[in-house]
């Protein structure tokens, strides 16, 4: 029996016992109150145990990456490397061959630039073949009154498929036909190709180059997907194949180097690759330079790559050999004894946004927020300026962007002052300040880019690669690959479709002179020399 029940048989005061009730109903929700808090305490705990427990399985995975990031990478061949290796080889073999036996010419093809759309579901391109299928009632008549329909419209939507690496093959028949008067014998000729007497189609060719050099799928997977579709395609063939097309097409990458070294201002950059080494069964740096055209030139645009086995400044030296103009690049050291043979440098703009963005990122700094507002102002005045033309937008630069760095130069001055000596704020003011006649040029001019992103966007894609390919199996290799991609990723420039713009180009190319090698570039048809 509870205490307010023995209260309610008693002569108590009423209002006494209401008194009492309350207190016990408010102990009663206390009580609820103290379990409700016990349960989410507990859960609580289970959650700090699980975060816990994943804080150390990101700790443990963060350890791993780690080791493999800066942590030794002199292994012995895989056997999948092994593979890699042997195909380069082929390669190189077939690549020399071809070199010791040059063809008599060298190369085209064109598809035009689509437009991108606003947001949402994107259109389906024209230009595709369209299958239709037409979907028609069961009946004719209303299924309601029982009367005939009539046809007011037509609900049409698309979906887009795709065949995958259709095989198939192209039968060449050449009647022979003799002269029983002089006995002589006649048939069409055979036509020249890339491969005398090769099974592979350009088509085919072209397919193989794009799928190892765009998409970056090694060739053991390209046999994969032939023998998927019952098509034996041996790597050591494909190897062959793609050392001949290198060959083939070296012409081509020399005249956009040279076209490349007739323009004004340039982009430069590097990234590296692994090279196997395989006197000691390791891999070692090489370095892929990148030279871009700058968008505001007049002309198609243009980017060059360079295969070399080290990053010494020497390599941008012998490449831009005689070259007189402005060059955009980053601080590496390795481009600066240019500077004192007439090139003109240019700083990316870009690098210090990115210093003091990270500075943000890491702690909130105040300092690096300003300096992104400031150096926000500056690309909002080349966004309004980027379809003027050039006298336009120099008139735009010296009006806004002009004030803009000066006082930005001002600013940075006294900021510097303010700082720590060595600290990350102090070193982003430093590389500004000590970079600032280089980065304040292309205000000077309405041709001049801001800073070195359209060289980092082409090499961007070959960065992503190098995670499927792994490395580059031979020196002859890499500069095969710089070669291959140097008119691939011009093409995608230019917007043409490498693959087709390959096929065509792989067609032309026995029977095309090399005066002629300019209409074979991979630029746009009205753009085309």
């Amino acid at each position: 029996m509870d205490l307010l029940t023995e209260l309610t048989r008693t002569e108590h005061d009423p209002a006494v016992i209401a008194q009492v009730r309350a207190l016990i109903e408010q102990a009663e929700k206390a009580k609820q109150l103290l379990a409700q808090n016990d349960a989410k305490l507990v859960q609580h705990d289970a959650r700090l145990k699980e975060k816990d427990f994943k804080i150390t399985a990101l700790t443990l995975e963060l350890a791993y990456y780690r080791r493999i990031r800066f942590g030794s990478k002199s292994e012995a061949f895989s056997g999948e490397q092994r593979d890699l290796f042997e195909e380069t080889v082929d390669a190189d073999l077939a690549a020399i061959l071809a070199e010791l036996e040059p063809p008599d010419s060298a190369l085209d093809g064109a598809a035009p630039k689509r437009k991108r759309s606003g947001a949402g579901r994107q259109p389906l391109p024209p230009e595709l073949e369209r299958i239709e299928y037409r979907h028609e009632p069961a009946s004719c008549q209303c299924d309601a009154c029982g009367k005939a329909l009539v046809l007011i419209g037509e609900d049409i939507s698309e979906q887009l498929d795709v065949e995958p690496a259709r095989f198939f093959v192209h039968r060449h028949i050449r009647p022979q036909y003799a002269c029983r008067a002089c006995e002589c014998v006649t048939a069409a000729p055979v036509p020249p190709a890339i491969i005398d007497g090769g099974m592979a189609a350009p088509g085919l060719l072209a397919w193989v180059a794009v799928s190892k050099y765009t998409d970056h799928l090694p060739l053991y997977r390209i046999e994969q997907i032939g023998a998927r579709q019952g098509v034996s395609l041996a790597r050591s063939t494909l190897a062959e194949w793609i050392g001949k097309i290198g060959v083939a097409l070296q012409p081509l990458n020399e005249r956009l180097a040279e076209l490349l070294r007739q323009r004004p201002c340039l982009h430069a950059d590097e990234t590296p690759v692994r090279q196997l080494d395989p006197g000691k069964g390791k891999t070692r740096h090489a370095y892929l330079w990148a030279y871009r055209s700058n968008n505001f030139d007049e002309g198609p645009p243009i980017v060059v790559f360079d295969y070399q086995t080290g990053r010494a400044g020497a390599h941008a030296r012998v490449f831009l050999l005689g070259w007189q103009g402005q060059l955009m690049v980053d601080d590496y050291s390795g481009y600066k004894a240019m500077f004192a043979t007439g090139i003109t440098e240019l700083a990316c703009l870009a690098h210090v946004r990115r210093k003091f963005f990270d500075l943000h990122a890491a702690n909130g700094s105040p300092i690096a927020a300003e300096a992104l507002r400031r150096i926000g102002l500056l690309y909002a005045v080349e966004q309004h300026g980027s379809a003027l033309a050039a006298p336009a937008r120099l008139q735009l630069r010296q009006e806004q962007a002009r004030p803009a760095l000066a006082e930005l130069h001002a600013w940075l001055l006294v900021a510097g002052k303010t700082v720590a000596t060595g600290s990350g704020t102090a070193k982003a003011i430093d590389y500004t300040l000590r970079r600032w006649p280089a980065l304040m040029r292309y205000a000077d001019s309405g041709m001049l880019p801001i800073d070195n992103n359209p060289v980092e966007n082409v090499i961007r894609p070959i960065a992503v690669g190098k995670k499927n390919w792994l490395f580059a199996g031979s020196e002859r290799a890499g500069r095969r690959a710089a070669a291959i991609q140097t008119l691939l990723a011009t093409a995608k420039l230019n917007g043409l479709e490498p693959l087709r713009w390959l096929t065509e180009t792989l067609e032309k190319l026995p029977t095309c002179p090399n005066s002629q090698i300019d209409s074979l570039l991979p630029f746009a048809k009205s753009t085309r020399r």
